[in-house]
């Protein structure tokens, strides 16, 4: 049995559960379809979504939907082929996952609704219904929490389909950052490195899985820094890098941070590199995803004591709240078919959550290490003046040394890991660039 074919047995089992618990006969999963911009014709860029893709791997095939019965095994996949002469079609490739799934193509959405007829009144609506006809569509509920809670809850585990699709993420994205880094070293500007790093991997700025973050100097203080200059700066001190990749839909999510000369960036950088890898040993199921984040911040207070940033020792620092001004983000969160993957607060399939905490409010993921999980390990320090405008004038801060970081930005060091068992994880970012030699 392929890799795919056991990954759909998965899929259809989980749905069948879901749809038994929560009460419903049948899902249907539209695709979606582009948006226009306000009082134009011209659509933004379309993102399929996310549970259609854990279905097919099929990302550019608007207006597409998938039927699933519960019990039946086999899902049916309506795709959609407009005739249409100003477009062209979307390219379907001849693939594995077409064997396992009843496949028909269509040009119009009234023949899938004429295909269900009266299955479509027993049927839960998963995707976005903001247009017609998929809006008039009589069906039984649309985007039912409770039902989308239990998928999203048993979907945090990969199955090895998925964990094969995230490892090629991961070589696309590590090919590119290779020429990103190459363009730095090159004194190129801010909008050329990225235009290397979509070059490297023969793609488009709209197949990212995310807006990338390509900042030098100052700029990678800014931590969803996406403007581009497109004139190199006088000096590249530093470089931080953080942009992915996509394959069969799944992401890779990659941060590096890079400086030009020796000194005392460059050791800050090597620091960070160093505490993030102890993280990762720290990494085993059954752990609270929380008390990694809390370590986090004590290897972070390590090093501000190290780097003389702080005139206090470590653990206080952290109980003073003066670590969330260098770190604000959380330690990682939970990647596949979406960037930030989903179900990170839930404790079960029936939708119990845990709260977000008030101590670490951008912590995306609070549930305990389970084999099969993959998330992201992003230890972070930054000069960010609007954080540590709470602590001005405190003697607990080295102000000095500050402003030595300050045109630097700040430092991130980000990979993807599969939970093994006991700790045998899987980093499948730093496998990436070994394969490729450069790491």
């Amino acid at each position: 049995m392929s890799l795919y074919a056991k990954h759909l047995k998965t899929v259809t089992e989980r749905f069948d559960q879901a749809l038994a618990d929560t009460g419903y006969e049948s899902a249907l999963i539209y695709a979606g379809q582009p948006r226009v911009a306000f009082l134009d014709d011209n659509p933004a860029p379309y993102k399929v979504n996310p549970l259609f893709k854990y279905w097919v791997p099929v990302l550019e095939s608007p207006k597409s939907a998938i039927f699933y019965r519960k019990g039946s095994g086999k899902p049916t996949v309506y795709l959609f082929q407009a005739r249409d002469f100003w477009h062209s079609q979307a390219k379907i490739p001849a693939e594995d996952w077409q064997q396992h799934v009843e496949l028909k193509i269509i040009d119009d959405l009234s023949k899938l609704t004429d295909d269900l007829g009266d299955e479509l009144a027993a049927s839960a609506f998963i995707g976005e219904d903001f247009a017609q006809p998929v809006s008039d569509w009589n069906v039984k509920a649309r985007n039912p929490q409770d039902l989308i809670d239990h998928l999203h809850f048993t979907r945090a585990i990969k199955t090895e389909w998925e964990i094969q699709n995230l490892r090629e993420a991961n070589h696309l994205a590590a090919k590119a950052h290779i020429a990103a880094k190459e363009a730095f070293f090159a004194g190129k500007s801010e909008l050329a490195i990225y235009s290397d790093y979509l070059a490297a991997i023969d793609a488009r700025e709209t197949q990212m899985p995310y807006n990338s973050i390509v900042a030098l100097n100052d700029h990678s203080a800014i931590l969803h820094y996406d403007v581009y200059d497109v004139v190199p700066p006088r000096e590249s001190l530093s470089f931080l890098i953080d942009a992915g990749a996509l394959y069969k839909g799944y992401c890779a999510d990659i941060t590096r941070s890079y400086a030009r000369e020796p000194g005392f960036y460059a050791d800050l950088v090597a620091a960070m590199d160093a505490a993030q890898q102890e993280l990762l040993d720290e990494i085993k199921p059954g752990v609270n995803y929380y008390d990694l984040h809390v370590s986090m911040h004590l290897k972070i207070a390590r090093i501000l004591e190290q780097f003389e940033f702080i005139t206090i020792d470590a653990q206080s620092a952290y109980d003073k709240g003066i670590t969330s001004a260098f770190m604000p983000h959380g330690l990682g969160h939970f990647i596949g078919l979406q960037v930030h993957d989903v179900g990170g607060f839930l404790k079960s399939a029936e939708g119990d959550s845990y709260e977000r905490s008030q101590r670490h409010p951008f912590l995306r993921l609070l549930r305990d290490i389970e084999v099969g999980q993959v998330f992201t390990i992003e230890p972070g320090l930054y000069v960010v003046d609007q954080l540590l405008e709470d602590f001005a004038g405190s003697a607990d801060i080295n102000w000095k040394k500050v402003d030595e970081l300050r045109p630097y930005g700040g430092v991130r060091i980000e990979d993807s890991i599969v939970v093994g068992e006991q700790g045998n994880n899987e980093n499948l970012t730093r496998d990436a660039f070994k394969a490729l030699g450069a790491e």
